[in-house]
């Protein structure tokens, strides 16, 4: 199996690090920042085209205010940071979420990093930010059937393609591959109609130890497997 075009990873256990090391949580958030510039690097290096991450979810404001707060200064400061070295390696920057709820200083800066990188194609990097997969297919059924009230389409319209047509990842193919760190096995709200026939492959570190080898491995895991989409393996098919 040739390597996934699109790998999406949900970027867990940074308070979990930072407890393991006598640290304060924002200590593991900053970990964690490295490991995804790291991750950044090496994705194109190993064949991949686009990455998504899952940065902050829509269930993630019901933490303390205080480390709400430390993430959005932590996003900042890598759009601030690392937008330039970005750019420059030919990254594309696409975000996904609900954009409406967030602060004008951290939307205008998400804006920033699309417009500029628009045109780049070395790799598009998704950042999933104020996201939810339960809220983003509750928004595109709101958006298909106010279209249908309107009578800008007709009901019979609304197939699987026109839906996945409406997402947030609209032009985004679906992620052959699912990575989450930690050692926690489930999804968590991420991706829910994208991630349906993904290859997930869950991993006992914690996010700011995962490395280019970790994702290497995940790769080489993924090339082992079969892929059926429901259907039957070909070895099957021939009994």
């Amino acid at each position: 199996m040739a390597t996934p075009a699109h790998v999406a990873i949900i970027m867990d256990g940074n308070g979990r690090w930072a407890k393991a090391r006598g640290l304060p949580r924002l200590a593991g958030h900053r970990a964690g920042v490295e490991a995804l510039r790291k991750t950044v690097r090496a994705a194109p290096e190993l064949g991949i085209s686009y990455l998504t991450v899952y940065a902050f979810s829509s269930e993630n404001w019901s933490r303390p205010k205080s480390e709400v707060s430390d993430l959005m200064g932590l996003l900042k400061l890598f759009i601030r940071r690392d937008l330039a070295e970005l750019h420059q390696n030919g990254v594309r920057v696409r975000v996904i979420g609900d954009k409406e709820g967030l602060q004008p200083d951290i939307r205008g800066l998400l804006q920033e990093a699309e417009s500029l990188t628009a045109g780049n194609e070395a790799l598009t990097l998704v950042i999933a930010f104020n996201y939810g997969g339960r809220d983003e297919i509750v928004r595109t059924a709101r958006k298909l059937a106010d279209a249908v009230a309107r009578g800008d389409m007709a009901s019979e319209a609304i197939t699987a393609e026109s839906f996945a047509a409406s997402l947030d990842t609209k032009g985004i193919p679906d992620p052959e591959l699912v990575i989450r760190t930690s050692g926690e096995l489930r999804l968590s709200n991420f991706l829910l109609w994208q991630a349906a026939y993904s290859e997930l492959v869950f991993l006992p570190c914690y996010w700011p130890d995962f490395s280019r080898e970790h994702l290497a491995d995940a790769l080489r895991d993924f090339a082992g497997r079969e892929r059926r989409f429901g259907g039957l393996a070909a070895r099957d098919v021939a009994l």
